[in-house]
């Protein structure tokens, strides 16, 4: 994964926590997973034949 050993992983972490502080990172990834989600569903329920009709 890029050449990131855990020491270098926890001390991004650390950076990020401490700019951002630990509610805020919550709430960035509760966006972030609800976003993947909606794309996964908005890939899934598309019509392959919609873009045939235009």
């Amino acid at each position: 994964m890029f050449g990131l050993g855990m020491p270098e992983l926890v001390i991004i972490f650390a950076v990020l926590l401490l700019l951002f502080g630990g509610s805020r990172i919550v709430g960035i990834a509760k966006g972030l997973g609800s976003s993947i989600k909606e794309f996964k569903k908005s890939l899934k329920d598309a019509d392959p034949t919609e873009d045939l009709k235009k």
